[in-house]
């Protein structure tokens, strides 16, 4: 009996894997810059279909591996806190988190009521953390990511699924033909000119960056980006988040510098800002010798807030964080007018969130500091994430990010 027990117990942890071997396929073939449409499209709808068949058990281990596989670089800023004993507990927090998850899923053996819940799982965010999209899978595939899409792929797998089971295997094969309503076709969307604009890709390790014997380096070498793109003629720079590693409303002179290069160029650049009230992940705008800043609205779970009770929260920050606060966060997203065109602030994580694009703005600005879980791949998930925002809402992002993609998004 052991033997048994111990022989399916190995035959589910393979099968799991190989589900979220499918299901996250497309995440490593981008992240060592391969691109294989048509291997996305059917690993996509390989993994689906198994999601859609398999008993919990080995839809548990299917989670496990994809939250895994997908998100293991949460516990890489634990370096950053001294507190790297903590990466494996972590790692292993975050499989467990997606295998409870996607064994709820499987609750019900009906292909269709799996279907439903696949199709609105982007909505469950655990610990306020919404990067589980499963429609990602297809950003690069030949089947669309509209959720119209998504639920035809699925309606149209679990019906091939269902015919199969009764022993209808031609009704079944010609069933599939219904995946051809989901296939994706190029938008519409105006490519606009963005060559007067420097996005500057940042390469400043996390150890340095907030590290005061560097301070002054680096915002040297941020003025001198600045001025190398008014020698070039650009109108509009855009430096990453807190690409000034200080609470730069509180720095009188490094203000007045920058307010005067504005009269050349428009600047953009991340920094924290400091009140009375609290502490600030920002944007600061320098356009024509005046200054706007924009506040960071929704802030990163475990990283910018403790997304727990009070009391709990308060322990936490006090037992692990020194005691720190929370950030503070505006209440809505801050748009700012530039030569014309209106541009939606995003910083870093929430960029990769509906709030930022509930108005559906034409252009965002978005700021990054991916230093936190370099080297990963955390910044090819955000980039694909900011690609999936621009395709839904047809918007163009321009991103500008320190150890993380840098460019300029339009779908």
């Amino acid at each position: 009996m052991k033997f048994l027990k111990r022989y399916f117990i190995t035959f589910y942890i393979i099968k799991g894997l190989s589900v979220a071997f499918f299901l996250s396929f497309f995440i490593y073939e981008t992240y060592f810059h391969f691109s294989f449409p048509f291997l996305d499209t059917l690993f996509g709808l390989i993994g689906l279909s198994l999601l859609l068949t398999q008993k919990k058990e080995i839809n548990f281990w299917s989670g496990f591996f994809v939250g895994i596989f997908w998100f293991y670089w949460i516990a890489l800023s634990f370096r950053y806190y001294d507190m790297s004993y903590m990466i494996p507990f972590v790692i292993l927090l975050v499989g467990t988190v997606y295998a409870v998850l996607f064994m709820l899923i499987s609750y019900f053996s009906n292909p269709f009521i799996r279907a439903v819940f696949i199709l609105f799982l982007s909505y469950l965010h655990p610990f306020h953390f919404s990067w589980l999209k499963p429609e990602l899978i297809f950003i690069n595939s030949y089947i669309g990511i509209e959720k119209w899409q998504f639920g035809v792929t699925l309606f149209t797998l679990s019906l091939a699924l269902y015919l199969y089971k009764k022993d209808k295997k031609l009704l079944a094969l010609l069933s599939l033909s219904f995946i051809i309503f989901s296939i994706n076709f190029p938008s519409n969307q105006n490519n606009t000119d963005f060559r007067n604009i420097a996005l500057i890709d940042q390469k400043i390790p996390q150890d340095i960056k907030w590290d005061p014997r560097y301070k002054e380096q680096i915002i040297q070498k941020d003025i001198f980006t600045i001025k190398k793109a008014i020698k070039n003629k650009k109108k509009m720079v855009i430096l990453s988040e807190s690409a000034f590693p200080i609470y730069l409303n509180t720095d009188e002179q490094l203000l007045s510098t920058l307010k005067k290069l504005s009269k050349k160029i428009v600047i953009v650049a991340g920094a924290l800002r400091y009140t009375k009230d609290g502490y600030y992940n920002s944007t600061y705008y320098f356009i024509n010798t005046k200054v706007k800043t924009a506040d960071k609205v929704i802030l990163v779970p475990f990283g910018e807030e403790i997304p727990l009770p009070k009391f709990l929260k308060d322990f936490i920050n006090r037992i692990f964080f020194d005691g720190a606060e929370d950030f503070k966060t505006a209440k809505h997203p801050t748009s700012i007018k530039i030569d014309g065109k209106t541009f939606t602030n995003a910083i870093c994580y929430e960029a990769t969130e509906d709030i930022i694009y509930k108005n559906r703005p034409r252009y965002v600005i978005a700021i990054s500091n991916n230093a936190w879980f370099t080297p990963s791949i955390e910044p090819t998930l955000q980039n694909l994430l900011l690609k999936y925002y621009s395709k839904i809402y047809h918007t163009t992002i321009l991103h500008a990010a320190n150890m993380g993609i840098s460019g300029i998004i339009q779908e």
